[in-house]
């Protein structure tokens, strides 16, 4: 089978390029493979974090930080072995192939399931760098706090907001692998997330705040300066802040929601994501974030939605937090159904549990879904960019709301709660409005909606056209222990909820 195009729109960073990347693989891949290994990979790392944080126009925080580091994972008579360092030399490589070999021996009495991994082509020396137009650490950080502290002012000349917050996390990802089959590839991301938040502060020492929508994304510095219509958010936070302090608590019950895709991306990393890791739905996690309720035995069967429902797994989306040209165990990025016709039809897989589960699952490949968060870390099954896809003919968000005779429509994320499973949950946001005959009518506040995930997806009435999608995310989805955090995307249009359960915060808090 070829391998895959390579696809390079910037070339990868010198200071990574200039490590003994190959030297220190050819040299750790044979040293595994004399010891006796029946599979061995590399990888080195070099990831480049910035942070900047202002408080009310003044800069409270700048942080610029690398991490460099090699690791060397190999199988042994059937048994995972694993060492790593931040030491990127061609010696370090070979010691740490033999340490490696050393910890799958030592595993292997406590070994009961010898590892299989799945098959994949080969791809020799291939480069796949992400979309984005201008390099944020190429930015001058001074050019960065002098935007913030502008946006801060703008908004602080606005007599109802008291105090603006605004952060920018900025990473560079470059990674190297190459295992004993033949694969090589070098890989580079960078994303991005700016969030800005203003605060109202009641005479009687009440507050409320208003963060804005805008998503994180795999792009560059453009996104500050023209990938976002940011000037029309900043200049609106005033008034949905002044109106949400003043809006009315919300009456419990049942309502139909509207749901921006500002705020179901969230639903859906939480009831979806992270309920189709095969992993979970194998027991895995079940000490730290959760098992799943959507079990292996019920691939194919379980009714998760209604049948408009499409959910798909992908690691190639324009700009998304997941993708990548290569997972982390030299697969390639593909995309698959999770959720077909309202059916669970599929998983989130490496390519041991690809292998192990083949005969369940009816593919014999994994779809690239192995991550680690940096060199010190062993990759673990990490979620691709989930989304739910619009109705090719479907709805604008005017035309969603105007159908609904007593609802809420429901813009931005901000608390949740989901147990165990996946299965029951509660989610809060930044604004809800109330619907009366086909209108907004002003904002509701103390508002969450409630349900379990099959009830919830089972009440999805009408999906939104393409011209209502949004690819949102988030930087910090967390699993694994030692706890692994990875940045993950999910697309998806405004949605229509029939008969969802809505819950006042606040009677709930018994206040």
């Amino acid at each position: 089978m070829p391998s895959k195009v390579s696809r390079v729109s910037h070339s990868v960073d010198p200071s990574f390029l200039a490590l003994p990347l190959h030297a220190a693989a050819d040299a750790a891949l044979q040293a595994a493979r004399d010891a006796g290994a029946t599979h061995a990979d590399l990888r080195v790392e070099r990831i480049r974090n910035q942070d900047v944080s202002l408080r009310d126009a003044r800069l409270q925080s700048l942080s610029d930080d690398v991490t460099v580091g090699l690791a060397v994972r190999v199988v042994h008579d059937g048994t995972w072995g694993f060492a790593s360092s931040p030491d990127v030399t061609v010696d370090e490589a070979v010691r740490l192939a033999g340490e490696a070999v050393a910890m799958a021996r030592t595993a292997r009495p406590l070994n009961s399931q010898p590892v299989e991994l799945a098959e994949e082509p080969v791809y020799p020396n291939e480069t796949w760098v992400s979309d984005y137009e201008i390099d944020p650490f190429s930015v001058d950080p001074a050019e960065k706090v002098a935007l913030f502290e502008e946006w801060s002012r703008r908004l602080l000349s606005h007599d109802e907001v008291d105090h603006v917050d605004v952060h920018l996390q900025q990473a560079m990802e470059g990674k190297f692998y190459a295992d004993t089959a033949g694969t090589t590839t070098t890989q580079q991301r960078v994303r991005l997330y700016p969030q800005v938040e203003g605060t109202r502060v009641d005479p009687g020492g009440g507050f409320e705040t208003m963060r804005t929508i805008a998503p994180p994304v795999g792009r560059g510095w453009e996104y500050l300066t023209s990938g976002y219509d940011w000037a029309a958010e900043l200049e609106q936070m005033p008034e949905h802040l002044v109106e949400k302090a003043k809006a009315s608590s919300v009456e419990p019950g049942r309502y139909d929601l509207v749901i921006d895709p500002s705020n179901l991306w969230l639903t859906i990393h939480e009831s979806i994501g992270h309920a189709t890791e095969l992993d979970r739905a194998l027991g895995y996690e079940a000490a730290y974030a959760g098992t799943s309720f959507a079990t292996i035995d019920q691939l194919g069967s379980l009714r998760y939605g209604t049948d408009l429902m499409h959910v798909t797994g992908d690691r190639h989306t324009p700009h998304g937090l997941s993708t990548v040209g290569w997972d982390d165990e030299g697969v390639a990025a593909q995309q698959w159904d999770l959720i077909k016709d309202g059916t669970l039809v599929g998983y989130q897989l490496d390519r041991r549990m690809a292998r192990q589960n083949a005969g369940v699952l009816g593919v014999s490949r994994s779809n690239g879904c192995a991550y680690a968060d940096g060199a010190h870390r062993v990759p673990v099954q990490r979620m691709p960019n989930v989304s739910l896809q619009p109705d090719p003919k479907g709805p604008s968000l005017e035309d969603l709301i105007g159908g609904v005779e007593k609802g809420i429509y429901v813009v931005g994320d901000k608390s949740w709660s989901i147990d165990m499973q996946r299965y029951n949950f509660q989610f809060t946001g930044q604004r809800f409005y109330e619907i009366r005959g086909g209108r907004l009518v002003g904002q509701l506040r103390d508002v969450a909606y409630q349900a379990t995930t099959t009830e919830f997806w089972g009440s999805m009435e009408v999906v939104g056209g393409p011209q209502t999608y949004v690819l949102g995310g988030a930087f910090n989805c967390g699993k694994a222990q030692p706890s692994q955090t990875a940045a993950v995307s999910h697309g998806c249009p405004a949605a229509l909820f029939r008969g969802v359960n809505i819950l006042n915060t606040v009677r709930e808090a018994g206040r």
